[in-house]
């Protein structure tokens, strides 16, 4: 399978970040579905406000990855701390939040149904 990046659907877009989401692109043997999701965040952005209030304050949705341009920082549940950045292959388990210092781009591999629900919950927040 294959998909053009400009042809993901847009499901967040902000001043500060742009995100698009193409469900039904795999399946896992854990997952019902994966989608492929390609992020562009402005530097300075930082997701952990937009998490308060799911499980732990973070994302519980596991991710594959891979960073195209810049850094992220990803802190997890326990308080430790990684920095991705480009050219790097990423695993995130539940239970993370992130940020950027300058802009960043990845491309992220998600349960579909999970991660809709998280953004669901940012689209809330983002309202508010």
């Amino acid at each position: 399978m294959h998909q053009s990046k400009e042809d993901l659907p847009v499901v967040i877009e902000t001043s500060d970040a742009v995100v698009q989401h193409q469900a039904g692109f795999g399946v896992a043997p854990e997952h019902d579905g994966l989608a492929a999701e390609h992020f562009q965040l402005s530097g300075g952005t930082d997701l952990t406000p937009l998490l308060e209030g799911l499980h732990e304050d973070a994302c519980q949705c596991p991710h594959w990855g891979y960073v195209i341009a810049g850094e992220i920082t990803v802190q997890y549940s326990d308080g430790s701390r990684e920095v991705d950045e480009a050219g790097d292959l990423l695993y995130w388990p539940p239970g993370h939040t992130l940020w950027v210092d300058d802009d960043a781009e990845f491309v992220l591999f998600s349960p579909h149904e999970d991660h809709t629900a998280v953004f669901d919950h940012v689209a809330a927040k983002t309202d508010e």
